[in-house]
């Protein structure tokens, strides 16, 4: 689903322009402790066991609701892969209460906003309205946690869209495809294997029952957590919390979310993937990694720094070896994802530049590497990524929507409000042997998966 706001183009420049400068001066100076202050945080838990966080933000008189479910992708029964995400969908089908429409017409109504997201861990719903109108929005969200009403013509009608989404987003996608086998390739074992859209061949067979017995089982108050970001008191967000989720009872407990997991990777893993639609090659590789839920002595924070000096910008060691002096790529980075509820992944990739062999790129990627391995970063290096890394949190300070993100994401992955705040606190305490340490325990070719994306020969191409 979309939001209904729109923003001009010109405040958007502006306003990207001032973060861009702001965060080159502060990546040039560490910034004082105090300036990373993290906001005021009440959580607490309703008698039916609904999670609540709020996140007082007075500045402007509007809130951001965001429902989150401990459920997503990869809870997915199996062959069944998509339903958490069509699920996402048929929420907005409506209730007996609230028919289909009602709610997102209303939001339209008194200027709100909405969304929702699916991922491998979990799945959300939010809101962002004025802050008089969030208790008619907290009676909504509530009604449709338990009174969904779907009918096969309401099935077969999404299940159209969600396939046609995954024409859209990945068939017609070449590097997207790509990804989806890279991904498929690196876990073995656990769920992480499946693309969140789900399998087409799975997709086509969803049907009513498997939508609302996922609903069910999943959507309760015992497996949520409410974030309410915005112009709000603590005392206010749960007296509204106890008149409307208050009200839904606990249902029958849905136990651990207990996954395959993944045995050790002994083995490179490589992936070809040529289409007559590639306009540009392209390498992915990604390795297996800790996340922030399951990584020990700091391990996660060491990774995330790594994934900024490697590939964290122009400044970087991949797109200044490979973009700027060798000038084999025209573009290279790397990236963590570090919020998962198990093991994660961390990718490195780059673009051949006009004339230049993939393999030949991927041997400068290999150069980088080793470089890493042999030294570690420098001291510059290393401070510059955590000042912009510190940086990012304090923007987050501003923004509603990423603030509750921020906190909705790490409790529905294991993580807590407290580990959330202490962010910039973790990673000032990283050192250079750290960092190098996990570049060499973990950027180790037998635990990667190497994706190459090529075009492919047109049959005049073959006859010559």
């Amino acid at each position: 689903m979309l939001g209904t706001g729109r923003e001009s183009t010109v405040p958007k420049i502006l306003t990207r322009f001032c973060l861009l400068l702001c965060l080159a001066v502060l990546a040039a100076a560490p910034l004082p402790r105090d300036a990373v202050a993290a906001p005021t945080v009440a959580q607490f838990k309703l008698a039916n066991g609904l999670a609540v966080v709020v996140i007082p933000d007075r500045r402007t008189p509007v809130v951001t609701h965001m429902l989150w479910y401990r459920v997503g992708a990869a809870d997915e029964p199996a062959g069944k892969s998509g339903i958490a995400h069509f699920l996402e969908h048929l929420m907005f089908k409506g209730t007996a209460k609230n028919p289909a429409g009602r709610f997102s017409q209303r939001l339209a109504a008194i200027g709100g906003q909405e969304n929702a997201f699916t991922s491998n861990d979990y799945t959300g719903y939010f809101q962002r309205v004025a802050r008089e109108h969030l208790a008619e929005l907290m009676e909504f969200e509530a009604d449709r946690m338990t009174g969904l009403v779907l009918t096969d013509d309401i099935i077969v009608a999404e299940r159209n869209v969600i396939l046609e989404e995954r024409n859209q987003r990945i068939d017609n996608e070449p590097s997207a495809r790509l990804s989806e086998q890279v991904a498929a390739a690196q876990y073995l074992s656990h769920p992480y294997q499946k693309p969140t859209i789900g399998w087409r061949h799975e997709m086509e067979t969803l049907d009513r029952e498997d939508a609302l017995t996922f609903y069910k089982r999943f959507y309760t108050p015992d497996n949520a957590v409410l974030v309410v970001a915005g112009d709000v008191t603590p005392e206010d967000v749960k007296m509204l919390a106890e008149a409307t989720y208050g009200k839904i009872e606990r249902h029958k407990p849905i136990g651990a979310r207990t996954r395959p997991q993944e045995p050790p990777q002994i083995a490179e893993r490589r992936v070809t993937f040529a289409d007559l639609r590639v306009a540009q090659p392209s390498i992915q590789r990604s390795y297996l990694v800790p996340s922030h839920t399951t990584a020990k002595d700091g391990e996660d924070d060491a990774l995330d720094i790594l994934g900024h000096i490697l590939g964290g910008g122009s400044n970087s060691r991949l797109y200044r070896a490979l973009v700027m002096e060798s000038r084999v790529a025209t573009n290279a980075g790397a990236w963590y994802q570090g919020t998962t509820l198990d093991a994660t992944r961390f990718g490195l990739y780059a673009t051949p530049a006009a004339g230049v062999a993939p393999e030949k790129v991927e041997g400068a990627v290999d150069a980088v590497i080793a470089a890493f391995v042999d030294k570690g970063p420098t001291v510059e290096e290393l401070e510059r990524a955590k000042s912009r890394m510190i940086a990012n949190y304090v923007y987050a300070q501003d923004n509603q929507s990423t603030l509750a993100r921020m906190y909705g994401a790490a409790l529905t992955t294991g993580s807590t409000v407290e580990a959330v705040q202490a962010r910039p606190e973790r990673l000032r305490a990283v050192t250079p042997e750290q960092v190098r340490d996990a570049a060499r325990r973990y950027l180790d070719k037998r635990h990667s998966v190497t994706g190459y994306l090529l075009r492919e020969a047109g049959r005049e191409e073959k006859k010559s």
